[in-house]
This record gives structure tokens, C-alpha cells and sequence, in this order.
């Protein structure tokens, strides 16, 4: 019977499921990893390393992991036309999406379309030329999947599935995936094979809160507004690696997505808000839609409860 390991981390549920139980030193590496990561990264820490540098500016060490997800951000900054942008955090903190968790709204923040001139990953340093928050949500959970996955491959053998909150990636025998509705939890809009790759989805459904005037708001915002996105619901994408995955399952939210995942060979589902699915040419997930033929646009005909 495969072994399930499951906790707490990072704002969300992961569970890691092996062939036998993996040991007490791996569950340590693997801790101690997602803990560097979140110490690097969250801009929920006070300790965190992008939390000194927005208070201040200036120049860091740069952290693992900066030159690989702030090279992807920027890629998929200039396929958004700048939708997407690691300098979204004070955005998201002017919606109550902030490191207390508020979640009391105040006027939209667009965050700065300059964001590659005031920072900067190179040479080893993280910089700032003002104080910014730092933000690397847009993909940096499927970052941590894929290194999570590196430990857990380097010392387990046989079948494996590391899944963070719906971020999940699989080696080994193929898992069916249920592509949960985003307007009813109990039902799903198709079901997607995964086999040794990355599934990663993202919906406006998550993360979501009433603003003051009573409209719901959510942490999908076009950073050139700083107001969440109202035409897509959500979006799945498959991918070798968890990290392009993610990215690709943000970028899907806005115009240019689409053509960024053919660049990147990505395969692609998504939602529309008046209940359309949209899919990408030789996309292998089965929908259920009214027609079959891809790529191509559909409305949802028969959302199944399934389970994974």
C-alpha cells in the first residue's frame, strides 16, 4: 500500500505519497528545504529575506532560486504586457491580502510597470533601487514542488506524487487529476492524466474575500491595476516542471498567456467566468464539454464529482 505523508506548510495542505514511508532524515531535509525556501521568499514573515528588503532597499544576498523564477517572471511579464509582476505585493496589501491577513480593502495600488529597472538578480545580489515588495507567487509554490520533488527522487525510488495545494507533480505511475469546478468544489469540469510531470492549477475561487463595498475580491490581480481579474475563473496547466507549470497557470489568467504556452510547449485548460472552458491544441485532458474538438472554446456541459 503507497505511504501517505501530510502536513502543513506554506499557507497550505501538501501530501507526498511514496511506495514505503519516507524516513525521518528525508521528512527533515525536506523541512528544513520548504523553511528556507518560506524564510527567503514569504512576504507573510517578518524574518524573510524579501521583507528586510522592502523595508529598507538596497542589496541582499540573493537567495536560492532568485535567477531561475525572476528569469521565468520576466518572461512571462513581457507576455502579459506586464499583467504579471514580482513588484505586485503592495497590490495585493492594498486588497487586505497582506502578511496579518486583513483583508480590508483599500483603493487599488498598480504596481510599478518600471519593476526591471528599480530590481535586479544578477551577480549573486538581490536589489532594490527603493524600498518594493518582492512577490513571487505568480510560481515560486511550484518552485518548491519541483525541489521537493529533486530531495524525495535523489532517495525514493518507485511511484511518487508531491502535490501543494492542487500544485502537484508526478513521477512514476500516471494519476487521473479531477479539474475541480471553481464555482462548486464538489464537481469538475474534466479529468487530466498526469505521468512524470507537473499539473498546476490556480482559481479565483482560492483566496478569496469580500471587499467593503461587498464585491468579492481574490489574489489573481492584473498588476497594472491592482484589481483582480474578472473574465478568467481558472486555469490548469502541464508541464515537465512544476515551476513552469505555475507560471503558465498564471499567465493564463490574461492575454498572451495562451501564446507563451505554445513558446514554452505547455499543454492548457482553462475557465472563462460565464462558464466556458478553453483549451490548447493536442490539450490530452477529458473535458466535459459539448464538443470535443480542439483547441477550441465550449461551454461546461456535465461537471462530475470525481476523485483523484
Amino acid at each position: 500500500m503507497p505511504a501517505s505523508w501530510r502536513f502543513d506548510a506554506i499557507g497550505t495542505t501538501w501530501e507526498i505519497v511514496t511506495e514505503r514511508p519516507v524516513p525521518g532524515a528525508v521528512r527533515r531535509e525536506v523541512t528544513a528545504r520548504i523553511d528556507a525556501f518560506d524564510r527567503a521568499w514569504s512576504r507573510f514573515r517578518d524574518d524573510s529575506d524579501v521583507t528586510a528588503l522592502a523595508r529598507t532597499g538596497g542589496s541582499i544576498p540573493a537567495p536560492e532560486d532568485a535567477v531561475p523564477m525572476l528569469d521565468a517572471l520576466a518572461g512571462v511579464s513581457d507576455a502579459t504586457g506586464g499583467a504579471v509582476n514580482p513588484l505586485v505585493g503592495a497590490s495585493l496589501d492594498a486588497l487586505g491580502y497582506d502578511a496579518r491577513y486583513s483583508f480590508h480593502d483599500a483603493d487599488p495600488v498598480a504596481a510599478p510597470v518600471d519593476w526591471r529597472e528599480r530590481l535586479t538578480w544578477q551577480g549573486g545580489r538581490l536589489a532594490l533601487t527603493e524600498p518594493a515588495m518582492v512577490d513571487v507567487g505568480a510560481l515560486g509554490k511550484g518552485r518548491l514542488v519541483d525541489l521537493v520533488l529533486g530531495i524525495l527522487s535523489f532517495t525514493e525510488s518507485g511511484d511518487l506524487t508531491v502535490d501543494a495545494g492542487g500544485d502537484l507533480a508526478v513521477r512514476g505511475r500516471p494519476q487521473r487529476i479531477g479539474l475541480e469546478h471553481p464555482f462548486d468544489s464538489h464537481r469538475a469540469v474534466g479529468v487530466w492524466e498526469v505521468t512524470d510531470a507537473a499539473l498546476c492549477a490556480s482559481a479565483i475561487n482560492r483566496r478569496a474575500w469580500p471587499s467593503a463595498a461587498g464585491a468579492t475580491l481574490h489574489h489573481v490581480l492584473d498588476a497594472r491595476t491592482g484589481q483582480p481579474v474578472r473574465t478568467i475563473a481558472a486555469t490548469w496547466a502541464m508541464a515537465p516542471d512544476a515551476m513552469t507549470a505555475d507560471a503558465i497557470a498564471t499567465a493564463l489568467f490574461f492575454d498572451g498567456g495562451p501564446r507563451l504556452a505554445h513558446d514554452w510547449g505547455v499543454e492548457w485548460v482553462r475557465m472563462t467566468t460565464d462558464g466556458r472552458v478553453e483549451w490548447s491544441r493536442g490539450c490530452r485532458a477529458d473535458l466535459f464539454v459539448r464538443t470535443t474538438a480542439g483547441p477550441g472554446t465550449a461551454p461546461v456541459s456535465r461537471p462530475n464529482s470525481l476523485e483523484r
